[in-house]
């Protein structure tokens, strides 16, 4: 009898198995599958799952046709056929009975060849996506069979996969690559193991690995497709959330943090010092950062908060919590009009509490870099700001114990290890904070291994923004109110697109634009700044301060109005051509005024022609303020790879879930892991072992069969 090792080998071998030694495929066919879908081996091909279903167990009448069915079958009569159109326009339509209605079908391809093989009243069976236009039914290219000459017709729910016009053009379509599908399959039957371990399969009342994988190629029907679906959904989360919680612990046993105790600076500060109430949320991520700093292992936390709810003010009530302890603080903000603005809000509060506070970036000079390097490294600095400045060599502290990083997505993984090595003895603990709500199931998967804390209230006293969808037409009224806020001592924001691919194109929208706006507030009256990506460095921080001191009251800019730069004055955000911005974007610009006390807008300007999602983002946009909202209704149009633009990285490399769509099977996948770790961190228990050994297989091969995972 074969050892439980050596029929996983077994097992690993069959899968890596090259595709050429499949019966049915033959060299050419192999060797086009391997360039064009990157399928080398029985594990890879097995695991190309179906995108869609075409449903052929069931025929439909024409009476019974809706816009809104993806596809139907019908069969019936084609009564008679003619030629219409000229050029590229030309083409043939039929019309066709079935003794409940009449529908037109329409072809623009192969139509002489086609005319020839139609038979008047002959009986076919037609399949494609009906669509109407003023009552009557069609189907554009739809396939036919006639009745009288083909084989039985085959019934049931056939696999449709993404292929490419190559594979198509040497007939390697969906029919061929199911039938090979089924051989594979047939072969496979005794290899597939059981990956999950019977308490979840019971819990979850999950059907069994084997079933899935032939019902999600070759479904028995509906009921079947939709349990194998679920199982592999099931399976995929549940390893992905595993190797993700695995590091987690990993991580907190391997890594020890300092501990920091003494709360009596924080107090002193939050009792006499703090000009205003924290929120209850800001309340809450502060006691679950100090409870971090109890542990006495590395805190790696995630703080979100929409734009403006405070996350600055707890950034430094924690880096209060390390000095009281006699360890120092840095924060890392991307860009430097963002690191002086952290700057400029926490000195006055470094100050009132007698600590020293200082900065560091690019453009700091040689003088005042020395002064720095020797407050730092004897212990005098308390906090420093930066931007990468701060991940040079010659930056070293005497003992750095919290690390703040602004805006996350911004800094690469190797430019944070290098902030870890800042201190040798202990590494220091980790905030990260970003104001780009995540949908709490994306950040489950991206940041799986930080804990997460979410600010989600803003501070009281704070006005939601008011947001109007206005078209072109409505601009002289738009202009009114503009120059009616303008008289009222407010500013003004206008942001152009940038979009790449057309660079000369935008341009010439922001400068038509700027004339446009010179036009019609003229100076002296007004002053108008303008602001490009094309613009060098300190033009743009001369033009951006000019605007902070009200020098400016309308900025005319591109996107490159940076995340958080904060002008309390400006109360007005008019976005044209809003319809060529992504939700999160508009949130974001979005976000650039209500940062004082004044009630605040943003108009949205349009054209007319608008796609039912760009009509779903303006009105998510009019209707609500809530960046967790606006996170969810963002995954929902555009998917998690767009979102966090991480199309190509292995977290997000999801075969078959959907993270916009399965939300709760992520939840339970997550929570099971969890269990199981907490109960059996080395998966040594024997109700483990289809776990343990699932997760040696994918050490032991490359191929893909392990991404099952």
């Amino acid at each position: 009898m074969p050892t439980m090792g050596s029929a996983m080998t077994e097992r690993v071998a069959f899968f890596d198995t090259p595709l050429l030694y499949l019966k049915g495929l033959g060299p050419q066919r192999t060797e086009l599958l391997n360039k064009e879908l990157n399928l080398f081996s029985y594990g890879d091909l097995i695991q190309y799952y179906p995108f869609r279903y075409d449903d052929r167990s069931r025929f439909y009448t024409i009476s019974e046709l809706m816009d809104s069915m993806p596809s139907a079958q019908i069969r019936g009569r084609i009564r008679e056929w003619y030629q219409e159109g000229e050029g590229p326009k030309k083409r043939l339509v039929a019309t066709f009975q079935d003794g409940t209605g009449s529908m037109t079908l329409v072809w623009f391809q192969a139509i002489a060849y086609l005319e020839k093989t139609l038979r008047r009243d002959g009986e076919y069976i037609v399949y494609g996506k009906p669509q109407s236009f003023n009552g009557q039914f069609s189907i554009i290219h739809p396939e036919l069979e006639n009745t009288a000459t083909a084989a039985e017709h085959e019934a049931g729910f056939f696999p449709v996969y993404n292929l490419t016009e190559k594979l198509r053009k040497r007939h390697l379509d969906s029919k061929a690559i199911g039938k090979a599908m089924r051989i594979l399959l047939e072969q496979s039957w005794p290899h597939i193991r059981e990956t999950l371990p019977d308490s979840l399969i019971q819990q979850f009342r999950l059907i069994s690995k084997r079933d899935a994988m032939w019902n999600i190629h070759l479904p028995q029907n509906q009921a079947w497709l939709k349990q194998a679906q679920r199982r592999l959904k099931f399976e995929e989360l549940f390893y992905n959330q595993l190797r993700l919680i695995k590091n987690k612990l990993i991580q907190k046993e391997e890594f020890p943090g300092q501990i920091f105790r003494d709360t009596s600076l924080m107090k002193h500060f939050y009792k006499e010092l703090l000009p205003f109430e924290l929120t209850l949320a800001q309340q809450r991520v502060i006691k679950e950062i100090y409870a971090d700093f109890l542990t006495g292992k590395q805190m790696n936390r995630l703080l979100q908060g929409d734009v403006g709810s405070g996350k600055t003010i707890v950034a430094f009530i924690s880096c209060l919590l390390a000095i009281g302890n006699g360890a120092q603080a840095c924060i890392m903000a991307p860009t430097e009009i963002l690191a002086d603005q952290h700057y400029n809000g926490l000195k006055p509060f470094a100050e009132s509490m007698g600590l020293n506070i200082g900065i560091l970036t690019g453009s700091t000079n040689k003088k005042r870099r020395v002064v720095l390097h020797d407050e730092l490294q004897s212990g005098k600095m308390h906090i420093l700001v930066g931007t990468h400045a701060l991940l040079e060599d010659a930056v070293q502290y005497k003992n750095l114990g919290l690390c703040i990083i602004d805006e996350q997505h911004r800094f690469g993984v190797a430019q944070r290890a290098k902030l870890w090595r800042k201190n040798e003895v202990v590494p220091p603990h980790i905030l990260v904070m970003t104001a780009t709500p995540i949908p709490r199931t994306l950040a489950m998967t991206l940041y799986g291994n930080l804990d997460v804390s979410v600010i989600d209230e803003l501070p009281k006293g704070r006005k939601p923004i008011k947001t109007v969808h206005k078209f072109d037409k409505h601009r002289s009224e738009v202009f009114g109110f503009i120059r009616q806020q303008i008289e009222l001592g407010r500013q003004v924001y206008v942001v152009y697109p940038l979009i790449e691919e057309s660079e000369k194109l935008d341009y010439k929208d922001l400068m038509d634009g700027f004339e446009s706006m010179q036009r019609a507030f003229p100076r002296p009256k007004y002053e108008i700044g303008i602001l490009h990506g094309k613009m060098l460095p300190y033009e743009k921080d001369d033009e951006m301060k000019r605007f902070l001191k009200n020098e400016t009251q309308i900025l005319v800019a591109t996107t490159v109005i940076e995340v958080g730069v904060n002008v309390p004055n400006a109360s007005v955000m008019v976005i044209e051509s809003a319809e060529r911005f992504g939700l999160s974007q508009l949130h974001q610009l979005r976000g650039r005024v209500g940062r004082g006390a004044e009630q605040s807008y943003c108009i949205l300007m349009t054209g007319y022609k608008l796609s039912s999602d760009t009509r779903t983002r303006l009105e998510t946009m009019v209707r609500t303020n809530n960046g967790f909202e606006i996170a969810d209704v963002d995954l929902q149009l555009r998917g998690p790879g767009d979102l966090t633009g991480t199309q190509q990285s292995g977290v997000m490399d999801l075969m078959i879930a959907d993270l916009a769509k399965d939300g709760p099977i992520l939840t339970a996948a997550r929570d099971s892991a969890q269990a199981i770790l907490a109960e059996d961190p080395e998966l040594l228990l024997p109700q483990h072992a289809p776990i343990r050994n699932h997760l040696d297989g994918i050490k032991q091969t490359e191929s893909n069969w392990g991404r099952i995972s």
